[in-house]
């Protein structure tokens, strides 16, 4: 089995909390991930959004590009505007060799409004799951159709954040859309990650591997705090300096014959959690669960 190692520039800049490492340059954030052992990057806000400008500058780095987030609104737009408004990203994507779209569903969310308690995020019926899904297969349909993929997010603050709203979507939605797990989000949630590996096993196209501070999560005040609140309280950091077992994610993954992409993605405070050191911290261990359930990492290569 194969896995390719990959790291979020999150961490050094939050498009969505400014002050979290807003002077940090692109070419920092590149310099260090090449240097702390990654294969590839996810693309930010201070990425290029060509692939006449990214392409050189990820080639210099020697990193490719595994994929980035895209601010889905499906569930409220209208289809065709919404396939038009994609289809920037999903050329850069293309022509760049990523291997999907990370779609996050962003219609009516909280995930980046500071004063939105964690308990007021928006919640869908049975009904809306099954308009929606039908919607997101749509979509879904056409992005493979372009040659790119989507690879669904699922995330605190959005109309999917729990393991019970992801079976739903899952349920009412075709195989097309396929599942970004991310460790740190469906803890968060109070999920189980391991019962949602194993359920979607086959979906499962792109993982996250982001670690929690359980002393955080656990005593967040959900009816004051917001989602922006956890991440300034540290309530995320990288494999390694959390509380999730990796080792037994990454053999759950193994167990379904799981290949691709493990990216390293959680949001801190560049000024208490130095990008560089959280880095090297997440690689070493991801690379060493990796090591310990047969897999054979990809390193970067001269083309």
């Amino acid at each position: 089995m194969k896995a390719k190692l990959g790291i979020a520039p999150i961490a050094w800049s939050n498009d969505d909390l400014p002050q979290l490492g807003g002077e940090t340059t692109l070419e920092t954030c590149l310099t260090e991930s090449e240097a702390s052992g990654f294969l590839g990057v996810e693309t930010g806000g201070k990425f290029p959004t060509t692939p006449e400008a990214l392409g050189p500058i990820l080639k210099k780095h020697k990193l490719k590009l595994a994929s980035g987030w895209f601010s889905g609104t499906v569930l409220d737009s209208d289809l065709e505007a919404e396939k038009d408004r994609a289809l920037g990203q999903l050329t850069l994507f293309k022509e760049l060799g990523a291997a999907c779209m990370a779609y996050g569903e962003t219609a009516g969310t909280i995930q980046n409004v500071r004063h939105a308690p964690l308990n007021t995020k928006r919640k869908l019926s049975d009904d809306d799951f099954k308009i929606y899904g039908k919607k997101l297969t749509h979509f879904a349909e056409f992005c493979s159709d372009f040659g790119m993929p989507i690879s669904f997010h699922h995330h605190m603050g959005t109309a999917v954040e729990t393991e019970r709203e992801l079976d739903l979507l899952m349920n009412y939605t075709g195989e097309a859309v396929h599942l970004l797990f991310d460790t740190g989000h469906m803890t968060f949630a109070g999920g189980n990650s391991i019962n949602v590996i194993n359920r979607y096993a086959k979906r499962i196209s792109h993982v996250h591997t982001k670690d929690i501070r359980s002393s955080i999560v656990d005593n967040l005040n959900k009816d004051k705090e917001s989602f922006l609140d956890a991440v300034l309280k540290g309530a995320f950091t990288v494999p390694g300096d959390g509380n999730i077992n990796f080792k037994e994610v990454v053999e759950t993954l193994a167990k379904h014959n799981y290949e691709g992409w493990f990216i390293v993605e959680a949001e801190q405070d560049p000024a208490k959690a130095n990008p560089f050191e959280m880095a090297k911290i997440g690689n070493k261990e991801l690379r060493e669960c990796l090591n310990l359930s047969g897999y054979d990492i990809e390193e970067y290569q001269n083309e």
